[in-house]
């Protein structure tokens, strides 16, 4: 087993403002509470414990309550009754990350954002052993983004689903899904491992009622032996302990305000904006319809719909129906950390940087910002793609190059000629030295005219050796054509492996031994971005 670490400003996979955060710039320092490292959890748990169990008094009795119903209908491991039962207890404190509801998890990434969760838990455990830790999943059930979702690719093919139901995903049903599951099993084939593939794929997706149900299965399956606790916040108990805050931004707008804030001091900085508030940061939700709900001419509308309140009248609906008022990308965040005793949240860099836009409308709001960690990244090479870059000389930084910067540099290298003209350069520029010195001493046009023929041979030499170079292209074709496979291979439609396939590749080949493996090699606290060769 070989590992190698990267950093993630040198993958150029990862913005500058996420890389910057990282390298904890000053500038940023005002958008977080507490960098994610292992000294910092003492202070952040003190602060959360003393802000949850004065202003969200009673919350844990309702989690607990919910949680024991939600599982109710799954299979329970000892691991997570446990850290469900210990959640009552204010010296118990989780670990957050969230996903959408992918079909069959999505993208690989879903694995590293929950092992990253619960091996962050174990650091915690051993570091600071009077407490305990427990890792959640946050189900972003109530999304309607379908088009998102409704797919998985492997080896190269879009596996989708296609269905005309409308409003939150996490309440469609299974129809169509018997379909989808016919071309899964053609897909994965046969062995043991295609075998359990498919097992999972027909027990969570065709005898579950819904896709929350579906994901909750799925998930338990692949983590619940660790202890992992999934939550599903589209939930009526879980809204009503979030009524206090829904009622302060319907009346106050007040994540418009304070976020409108942080985005100004944001752009005075250069830096890109992820999401921006509105006025109203919630949606209106029934069964088959989620639509933002707007304010205007002193009224409360629901987009698209035939549904309208003045201010007393929603606050009064509210009361009665929280379930129906589900929180946008703004206001999500504030959501979980209220019903949640949080001290730290997990998930990729788009996902970060809006967080860090937050932190003022938690404060508004006198809730306790977690700590904010940037999950584990990882490229996989098997044993054989490992040898085959052995020999082909190409190293883990060369993987992450452009393609174009990639090939430049295997012909560079490959070839039996030199073609970087650096030195003919320099040498050009020494006799020009020589050549505007004699200039000086007669008049300016004819120093200009020495500078411009330097300028104009400079410009010829780079010319040639980019001739040279596509020259040895054409005669290096073969061995740059297999570099350029194995980069293809490893970065599908030159992205991030994480992020276009989906874990039932790696499962195929792996099997059972796939999970184990990355729990031993993925550290959240590493900061890095892990190349792992699985023999």
């Amino acid at each position: 087993m070989q590992i190698d670490f990267i950093p993630f400003r040198e993958t150029n996979y990862f913005s500058d403002f996420i890389c910057d955060y990282l390298d904890q710039k000053p500038e940023l320092r005002s958008l977080y509470n507490r960098f994610p490292l292992l000294d910092n959890f003492e202070a952040q748990i003190k602060e959360k414990q003393s802000n949850f169990d004065c202003h969200q008094k009673g919350n844990r009795k309702v989690l607990v309550n919910t949680l024991k119903d939600q599982y109710s209908q799954f299979k329970t491991s000892k691991a997570t009754l446990k850290n469900i039962e210990n959640l009552e207890s204010n010296t118990t404190f989780t670990i957050t990350t969230g996903h959408q509801l992918n079909l069959f998890t999505g993208p690989l990434y879903f694995l590293y954002k929950i092992i990253s969760t619960i091996n962050l838990t174990k650091q915690l455990k051993i570091k600071f052993p009077n407490y305990n830790f427990v890792p959640v999943y946050w189900m972003a059930s109530e999304d309607h983004d379908f088009d998102e979702i409704n797919y998985f690719n492997f080896k190269g093919k879009k596996l989708q689903w296609n269905s005309q139901q409308k409003g939150a995903v996490g309440h469609f049903n299974s129809e169509g899904l018997d379909e989808v599951y016919k071309v899964v099993a053609d897909q994965f084939g046969s062995g043991k491992n295609a075998e359990q593939l498919k097992q999972w794929f027909k027990e969570a997706y065709l005898k579950h009622q819904n896709l929350a149900q579906a994901t909750h299965y799925l998930a338990n399956q692949l983590f619940g032996e660790h202890g992992l606790v999934i939550v599903d916040a589209d939930d009526s108990n879980l809204k009503r302990l979030f009524i206090p805050n829904i009622k302060e931004e319907l009346i106050d707008q007040t994540a418009f305000k304070t976020v409108t804030d942080t985005n100004k001091t944001l752009e005075a900085l250069g830096l890109k904006i992820q999401v921006n508030p509105r006025e109203v940061n919630f949606f209106y939700m029934t069964e088959g319809l989620r639509e933002r709900i707007v304010y205007k001419d002193e009224m409360f509308e629901v987009l698209n719909a035939d549904i309208s309140w003045n201010k007393n009248e929603l606050l009064e609906h509210l009361s009665e129906a929280p379930e129906r008022f589900s929180p946008n990308v703004i206001m999500r965040p504030l959501y979980q950390e209220v019903i949640l005793p949080n001290l730290c949240y997990i998930g990729g860099g788009g996902e970060l940087i809006y967080w860090l836009q937050l932190k003022s409308n938690f404060e508004a709001h006198n809730v306790t910002f977690p700590m904010l960690l940037l999950r584990n990244s990882v490229l996989v090479k098997s044993k054989k793609q490992s040898e085959k870059l052995k020999k082909l000389n190409v190293s883990n930084l060369d993987l992450f190059l452009k393609r174009s910067s990639y090939i430049n540099k295997k012909v560079r290298e490959i070839s039996n000629i030199e073609i970087d003209f650096s030195n003919q350069i320099e040498h050009l520029k020494t006799q020009f030295e020589d050549l505007k010195e004699l200039a000086k001493q007669t008049d300016k046009s004819f120093l200009g005219a020495v500078q411009a023929q330097e300028t104009k041979q400079i410009k010829g030499l780079h010319a040639l050796e980019q001739r040279l170079l596509k020259a040895q292209k054409r005669k290096l074709a073969d061995q740059i054509s297999r570099c350029t496979a194995l980069q293809e291979n490893l970065f599908p439609s030159q992205s991030l492996q994480e992020r276009n396939l989906n874990f039932s590749e790696l499962y195929l080949e792996y099997g059972e031994e796939l999970i184990p493996k990355l729990f031993k090699f993925l550290e959240p606290l590493k900061g890095k971005f892990l190349i792992l060769n699985l023999n």
